[in-house]
């Protein structure tokens, strides 16, 4: 069993790894932004649109919007599985699901010591929706569920706002009303520096795709929400693409609000010339058409105007890390379990990552990565009614490609096999009997390349299908059929495809233009449904509109910006650790421990009671990454934030006074200065916690 997870680890990587043979690229500018700074989390509350979650579980009763959340969490899962498209040919549920007792998220002391009867639960939604009524949740809502503290972590997008939101359910259980907020996003940013979720890379051994955890999980004897104890890494994997994919709308959503321009006719040329080339990608199944597509130039232009150095992609990819490996027995005593929950700083996720890579205009591969990642904002039940769309329209033109070809005589099942190709860049390759049969591969000279491709009898020709559904070209338009000619086939191309450009083009006089093809977040519905209307065919009302009655989005408790070294620098006592801390730790949330909330003797009360943490998490800036048994706080990512970056807070008069703050605490407790050897002797998850027990 591990010999197969360690060869699929390293098939993984090589299909992601780059050719060593490649010749080194031109050295360019400095990248000069982020898709998304990790140091500017945005407003914790959106200015515009509500997150997929608020769409997916509100309702209205006698007129008043308001939330319903299933409860048990299988109940919820079964309520999102009917929102999604189920694949026959794939026994996994769309909504994918994994158990994770020993995990990096901040619930990850909450069942301790009993972490294998009440692991964590990570949702993340990779399936097409059901119908075109449905809402498109694919990659874009995820979900974590920690039965023993009561809450769900929700991150879903806002298509409104271009942008995931962070929300927390609270009192999740029997016989309670759950509350939603909106979470602080500076605190959620500190692991989620990418702005969109993130996951372990494999072999995903916090999971039960780990054995020994699914073994631990299965010996314990419950029921978890309908999921298996154990299964192996394919739901993991599938959750890890889904997280890359997510981690594209950034950049997607960039390009489209700013790689154009602004709102000048010429912008939302651009961008209307941008939305073809994405229809073409998703309707032609991610071909890529030959030559140029027209919004490229003016793109490639502007982008290197505003990013001469291109733009640093955020990294959504933890290391995997295994709680339990080889020799590491499980301890049956409780108290010898907490040590368990300990994250060591190597696989912190409050560890600062390095860009997952830097997006350029002038790369190969710049513009065709562009495209595929507008293409995903176009669901499959939209490609399917746009297909319909074209095909029931008439007078469209068609063209034929004839191609000789090379018969094998029969074989004993009737196939013939068939070996067709033309000077002009058009072949193709198959088996084909009076039944039908098969082409294995199909190329065309406008980039066309398909494979296995099904030929079903239609009259005197065969259609051409892949999964069932029809087949396009690279260029977008319907491959009609296969003709079987004396001297070879002749293949019949639909060229439909112009009906969507005239129809883009016609949008760009629509009244919402500037909406449309504005600099604003890429419209996906409006658009969508603009132009089936402009197609001739009527769009199918979208579900879920009861979230926009919702009352408006709300905090639990106000949330504190970063402070400024100035402020802290002015303070003392208690009032000195605000400026740095309270972002993350003046809160209603126990995890992170809220050791700044309450009255100002509570807090200082909290502060002593947490001051062998504070002070051990203070001092690790003073040592090499390597030698750190914790990350150090503040988060280093987020240290931008309050002006300053590591080296600056490493050698800052303020962090010294807080460390001499906390130090004399100690002194005072056990009547000698700290040492932070000793401190850390039994562990980290040894120290007590920030917080008294209740």
């Amino acid at each position: 069993m591990n010999r197969c997870r360690i060869l699929l680890a390293c098939l993984l990587m090589l299909a992601g790894g780059a050719d060593s043979t490649m010749a080194a690229p031109p050295e360019r500018p400095p990248p000069t932004a982020w898709v998304v700074d990790p140091a500017e989390p945005g407003d914790n509350l959106p200015n515009v649109g509500r997150s997929l979650f608020d769409s997916v579980f509100a309702v209205r009763r006698d007129g008043v919007a308001d939330y319903d959340i299933p409860f048990p969490f299988s109940a919820l899962l079964a309520q999102l599985d009917v929102l999604l498209a189920h694949d026959p040919a794939n026994p996994l549920p769309p909504a994918k699901r994994v158990l994770i007792p020993l995990g990096r998220s901040l619930q990850r002391t909450a069942a301790a010591p009993d972490y294998f009867a009440f692991p964590r639960v990570v949702v993340a939604i990779d399936g097409e929706p059901a119908n075109a009524a449905a809402p498109y949740l694919k990659d874009r809502l995820y979900l974590g569920y920690q039965e023993k503290s009561a809450v769900l972590e929700v991150i879903s997008y806002n298509e409104a706002a271009g942008r995931f939101e962070y929300q927390l359910v609270k009192d999740y259980r029997a016989g309670a009303r759950p509350r939603v907020f909106h979470a602080n996003r500076t605190l959620c940013f500190a692991c989620h520096q990418n702005g969109a979720p993130i996951f372990s890379r494999a072999l995903w051994d916090e999971t039960n795709a780990n054995p020994r955890t699914a073994e631990l999980l299965a010996a314990s004897r419950r029921d978890f929400y309908g999921i298996p104890p154990g299964r192996g890494v394919d739901v993991p994997y599938a959750i890890d693409n889904a997280t890359e994919r997510a981690n594209g709308f950034a950049l997607s959503q960039r390009l489209w609000r700013e790689g154009c321009g602004g709102d000048e006719a010429a912008a939302r040329r651009c961008r209307a010339d941008f939305y073809v080339a994405a229809l073409r990608h998703a309707l032609s199944g991610g071909q890529t058409m030959a030559g140029e597509a027209a919004f490229a130039a003016p793109l490639r232009a502007e982008a290197r105007r505003r990013w001469p150095g291109g733009l640093l992609i955020g990294n959504p990819d933890l290391p995997n890390r295994n709680p339990l490996p080889e020799g590491r027995t499980w301890p049956a005593e409780a108290a010898a379990r907490i040590g368990h929950s300990h994250v060591a700083a190597g696989f912190d996720p409050l560890l600062p990552r390095q860009p997952l890579r830097t997006w350029h205009p002038d790369a190969a591969d710049a513009m065709t990565g562009a495209v595929a990642g507008l293409a995903e904002f176009i669901s499959a039940a939209e490609r399917r009614q746009l297909d319909a769309a074209l095909g029931g329209a008439s007078g469209v033109a068609s063209s034929r490609h004839a191609l000789p070809c090379r018969a094998e005589a029969s074989r004993p099942n009737g196939l013939r096999a068939l070996e067709c190709g033309a000077s002009k860049g058009a072949a193709l390759t198959g088996n084909l009997n009076a039944d039908g049969g098969h082409l294995n591969r199909l190329t065309l000279p406008d980039g066309t390349a398909l494979n296995r491709l099904d030929l079903r009898p239609e009259g005197r020709r065969f259609a051409l299908r892949r999964a069932g559904h029809p087949v396009r070209t690279a260029s977008g338009d319907a491959l009609v059929g296969l003709s079987l000619t004396p001297d070879g086939v002749t293949l019949e191309v639909r060229q439909d495809f112009d009906r969507v450009e005239q129809a883009v083009n016609a949008l760009l006089e629509h009244p919402e233009t500037s909406y449309l093809f504005g600099p604003g977040a890429f419209p996906r519905q409006a658009l969508a449904s603009a132009l089936l209307t402009r197609l001739g065919s009527k769009p199918t009302a979208p579900c879920c509109q009861a979230a926009t009655a919702l009352p408006p989005p709300q905090l639990e408790t106000p949330a504190v910006a970063p402070g400024h070294p100035a402020s802290a620098g002015r303070a003392a006592g208690p009032q000195a650790f605000y400026p740095y801390c309270a972002a993350c730790h003046q809160s209603a949330e126990t995890f992170p421990p809220n050791f700044l909330s309450g009255s100002p003797a509570e807090v200082a009360a909290k502060l002593r009671q947490c001051a062998p943490r504070l002070y051990v998490r203070l001092a690790m800036a003073d040592l090499a990454p390597e030698q750190r048994a914790k990350t150090p706080m503040p988060p280093e990512s987020l240290l931008p934030a309050f002006a300053t970056d590591i080296a600056g807070w490493r050698g800052s008069p303020t962090r010294r006074t807080l460390l001499a703050e906390v130090g004399q605490w100690l002194q005072a407790e056990s009547g000698r200065p700290p040492e932070l050897a000793k401190l850390l002797a039994d562990g980290y998850e040894a120290l007590r916690p920030c917080l008294p027990a209740p």
